[in-house]
């Protein structure tokens, strides 16, 4: 993953060696044409034209941590100030950042040194190294074992670090290429997808056991993966074949299917509005309205250059996305991002899931 620009339903940014700050608007063409978003500001990142990736908020002090994966820095944004205010170095071809609220420290994962680092926000200094397996991407926290899971992408494994110690305590055979790895507040465990087994694995984090896997039909490179515990939904982004899988966690089943942006990356959720965002690499973005168990598309639109990083601030209701310059250096901010607000947004592809019932489907939405 990588690439960057904040937009969002209410204020949104988005990053190009620019970040762009844009505000969630009432508007959309349709579901295929305008994004419901509207530029608050552009933001210049530091550092060279290269890829940036994962990006993760931590709403309590305003600061935006970005993967700065060609620079091998972690960028921080003050998004108060809408500027950047450190880079953190020594982070090789890093990818993955996750901030933990619980735990006041941001982690890193540095693929080209194949470890997790631990900074501290206060100093934004390195505070420890950890060995991780081949290829380590996206991460995720469980809180009541105090580890941390970490997607090791070619190594087919999730690595497991003990953040009270920050030391490696165990090593997950998945049995094939790993997407994104996720938390489940619901049932305590942890979800990774398999990319090349085209399955989603639950891991009990008491035992650092593989528990169950569920099949995926019509997935291919799953990679991106949110789960929310409200609706007790996971959305899986797969971007060999450009669409969104809706997987009911407590029937363990694919209930839903539908296209999305181009090359679909990250995805973020802003759960007092409802809105799902998938980024996609093609520069595209797709918003989805999760409502309990109905899904539907609200529209997807080209927001700027391999926008396929996306974070969400569920208070002010801002995404951020950092973008990759287009030619001549300039931020890729053309008017047609730009949504007039004022006019209802027509949603397609509406899929709702009540229990007991076989939901399985698929919104042609081209």
């Amino acid at each position: 993953m990588a690439r960057q620009s904040i937009l969002g339903s209410g204020p949104a940014v988005v990053f190009a060696g620019f970040l762009v700050v844009a505000a969630s608007s009432a508007c959309g063409s349709s579901a295929t044409g305008r994004l419901p978003l509207a530029t608050v500001a552009d933001v210049p990142l530091s550092g060279g034209a290269t890829r940036w990736d994962y990006a993760s908020l931590d709403p309590g002090t305003h600061r935006l941590y970005l993967a700065h994966l060609g620079d091998s820095v972690v960028t921080v944004v003050d998004t108060q100030a809408n500027k950047v205010v450190a880079d953190v170095p020594g982070v090789s071809h890093v990818h993955g950042v996750l901030f933990v609220p619980e735990l006041g420290r941001l982690y890193a994962s540095a693929t080209g040194s194949d470890e997790v680092v631990a900074i501290d926000p206060a100093t934004l200094k390195i505070t420890a190294r950890i060995p991780a397996g081949d290829y380590p991407d996206g991460m995720a926290y469980a809180p009541e074992v105090h580890k941390l899971y970490v997607s090791d992408e070619h190594g087919g494994t999730d690595t497991v670090i003990d953040v009270r110690s920050n030391t490696r305590v165990a090593t997950i055979p998945l049995g094939g290429e790993v997407g994104n790895t996720q938390y489940d507040p619901v049932s305590r465990h942890i979800f990774a997808n398999v990319q090349t087994r085209r399955q989603l694995v639950e891991i009990d984090p008491s035992t650092d056991k593989v528990i169950s896997r569920m099949d995926l039909p019509g997935a291919e490179g799953n990679h991106g993966l949110y789960i929310d515990s409200g609706s007790h939904l996971a959305f899986i982004a797969c971007e060999d074949n450009h669409k969104l899988l809706v997987v009911n966690l407590t029937e363990r089943r694919v209930v839903a299917t539908f296209d999305v942006a181009r090359d679909p990356d990250v995805l973020a959720f802003d759960r007092a509005l409802g809105w799902l965002y998938v980024a996609g690499e093609s520069g595209e973005v797709s918003v989805f309205q999760v409502q309990e168990a109905a899904v539907s598309l609200v529209a997807t639109g080209m927001l700027g250059p391999n926008a396929h990083v996306v974070a969400v601030d569920g208070a002010t209701h801002r995404a951020y996305f950092p973008l990759k310059p287009s030619a001549g250096g300039r931020c890729c901010g053309s008017p047609s991002r730009i949504s007039e607000p004022g006019c209802a947004v027509a949603a397609r592809g509406v899929h709702r899931a009540p229990s007991g019932r076989d939901q399985d489907s698929r919104d042609d939405l081209e």
